[in-house]
């Protein structure tokens, strides 16, 4: 019985490398497919063309074909434009979530069918197990690496027509498999932080896109303790770029972001890592989306990660009639951010999660009257 041809994203790292070369070395028909997601913008610091060169260099090693697909339309209108919406409303996004399900797993699903490909696959560290009748996403055995969180708003079509080809694996060995095999990308550093921003300065390239207005930094009892270049730049807990000099009669320490106030272009800082401001319960979401097909029930008991890398924080779940749900943690969240996702667990299992809107975090000025 012949297996099934699969067509492998190869983005030009390591990680895409080392899935096609143990997919080709199980015996599968292997098509790479490089998808390019952002136009050139003329600034010099988009890696598309090295990543490029690098997947077709992968590709000529593991004897494999290659095709090319420019996403940069549906990537625009389906990822960035949600981002900028999200950062002008004063909410921080997570674009990873978003590319994944539109573009990895929607267009790229797509177009790995029309080459005759019977699945996908990626260099995504996750696993997926056939339950029963159900399709299930698990974590990577890799926990360090594990990257169910970005792939939660998959379901059960996506599912079915993906395989993780490292999710078994741990990261170390995935560099000595493609060192041993001889692959370019074998000691090629991984890409770090947003794919469309890359390594130039994140207040830089949203200002080209999102108009700041300087404006006040403030306590929340209204003290005015600085300056700010824009509220877009800054998320709940950011210690980094506040540029708070020594106030008269507060003591020497560090400053966090504990609230924006976007109508009135005010940005509220308290001292302390564990400021009150930061600390929530309890947060309410956006309509959730659960792998399954459906939750596990109208109330239930879980893990949650309300960011990526974070330790996994016991919860209770009620799902709400109109679909979101409304979580109560164990013990009190820092800094649990609007915009951002929630992902629940069931020990490896991960059920699906939804976007933050709101939490029970100590309301600020502009949130009790509306105004700053």
């Amino acid at each position: 019985m012949s297996l099934p041809r699969v067509v492998v994203g190869l983005s030009g790292g390591v990680d895409s490398s080392v899935a096609a070369l143990r997919l080709r070395d199980a015996g599968h028909p292997v098509i790479g497919l490089f998808m390019q997601n952002w136009a050139d913008d003329g600034s010099g610091e988009c890696r598309a063309e090295e990543d490029r060169r690098d997947a077709v260099a992968v590709a000529g090693r593991l004897g494999i074909p290659i095709r090319f697909r420019d996403f940069s339309r549906e990537y625009w209108d389906g990822v960035f434009r949600h981002f900028l919406d999200e950062y002008a409303a004063g909410r921080t996004p997570n674009p990873d979530v978003l590319c994944n399900r539109e573009i990895k797993f929607k267009h790229f699903l797509a177009a790995a069918r029309e080459l005759g490909g019977e699945r996908i696959a990626t260099g995504h560290y996750a696993r997926v197990e056939r339950r029963g009748s159900r399709a299930c996403l698990l974590r990577a055995r890799d926990r360090g690496k594990d990257q169910s969180y970005f792939l939660h708003q998959l379901g059960q079509a996506q599912l079915e027509a993906t395989c993780f080809p490292l999710g078994e694996l741990e990261k170390g060995e995935v560099r000595r498999i493609a060192a041993a095999a001889g692959l370019p990308t074998a000691a090629k550093k991984d890409s770090t932080g947003i794919c469309f921003i890359g390594e130039r300065d994140f207040r830089g390239f949203l200002a080209r896109y999102l108009p700041a207005r300087p404006g006040p930094i403030r306590t929340p009892d209204g003290q005015a303790v600085g300056t700010h270049p824009g509220v877009f730049f800054f998320t709940l807990g950011q210690r980094e770029g506040l540029q708070i000099g020594g106030v008269r009669g507060r003591p020497q320490a560090p400053w966090f972001v504990v609230g924006k106030d976007v109508a009135g272009n005010v940005l509220y800082v308290d001292q302390g890592h564990d400021s009150p401001w930061l600390q929530s319960r309890q947060l309410w979401t956006e309509p959730a989306h659960w792998i399954a097909g459906a939750p596990p029930a109208a109330r239930f008991a879980c893990g949650a990660q309300t960011r990526y890398r974070q330790p996994e924080e016991a919860c209770e779940v009620e799902v709400l009639d109109d679909g979101r749900i409304r979580v109560r943690f164990a013990r009190a969240q820092r800094a649990v951010t609007p915009g951002q996702s929630l992902v629940l667990y069931d020990g490896e299992l991960c059920l699906g999660g939804a976007v933050i809107a709101a939490t029970d975090a100590p309301a600020l000025p502009d949130q009790r009257s509306g105004s700053a």
